[in-house]
């Protein structure tokens, strides 16, 4: 399985996994990352998909934060042997990441802004903090001057069919995660049946802790070959997980 396609999350695009790219591709793998508009779900399915037909077999399907989502939605591609959830969303059928966001009453309150025109920014004075704490301060910085305006449409999003359901999953819970609790990662894996990684690390661990990740990518590829064919998982009984106070503005409206 030489095959990895990563997609990033919202705030950010694919350049964030510039490192975590060096050492895949050394070892011999195949990575084409997946630069996501992220204004719909549904857009940023198709553009993972059209990077899916691009490859010339099986493929792993890595997904950061809001990442999560879209490929929960876009690994039902039959090109896709494995998904793998780095500190991410992973939504069940009729979910979205709104559904999984439990905003408060009033306006938003930092440090995600008030939406402008439909999108999201983050506080850029806290971003370092919220976002990317083990990050190196310049390249946080950077980061925050860089960010890419997330859609309140892409959060809205409702997956048709998860396909955690019938492919294998793998999970990287960041410890220290301040933008999805660990206790809510903790949950949505449990849910997923994925194999369970934990990294003491930020919302940002694929900048931080690229080594990490990449094992983490690096062991699904292999484990995705061994279980072949993949026996679907039976619906779950479990409650959805608690939702994820990440002070997101409600109405979410297509």
């Amino acid at each position: 399985m030489n095959n990895i396609v990563p997609v990033h999350g919202g705030f950010v695009d694919g350049s964030g996994w510039g490192a975590v790219y060096k050492i895949l591709t050394r070892k011999g793998y195949r990575v084409t990352v997946v630069q996501n508009p992220t204004i719909s779900l549904d857009d940023d399915v198709a553009y993972t998909k059209r990077a899916l037909a691009a490859q010339d077999g099986p493929a792993i399907l890595v997904g950061h934060s809001y990442g999560g989502a879209v490929i929960t939605e876009a690994g039902n591609d039959p090109k896709v042997a494995g998904l793998v959830y780095i500190t991410a969303f992973a939504p069940d059928k009729g979910e979205s990441v709104a559904t999984l966001i439990d905003p408060p009453p009033g306006a938003p309150e930092p440090p995600i802004l008030p939406p402008q025109d439909g999108f999201l920014f983050l506080d850029k004075a806290k971003f370092h903090a919220s976002f990317a704490a083990d990050v190196d301060p310049e390249k946080a910085a950077f980061m925050a001057d860089s960010q890419v305006p997330w859609g309140v449409a892409a959060l809205c999003g409702k997956i048709s069919e998860p396909a955690w359901r019938a492919k294998p999953s793998w999970y990287l819970i960041a410890t220290e995660d301040k933008g999805i609790p660990p206790e809510a990662q903790h949950a949505m894996s449990k849910r997923a049946g994925s194999t369970v990684v934990e990294v003491k690390g930020s919302h940002a661990v694929y900048v931080s802790q690229p080594d990490a990740v990449a094992a983490l990518i690096q062991e699904a590829a292999a484990g995705a070959r061994a279980t072949e064919p993949f026996t679907p998982k039976p619906k779950s009984t479990q409650c959805a997980p608690r939702p994820v106070n990440c002070r997101l503005p409600r109405g979410c409206r297509r």
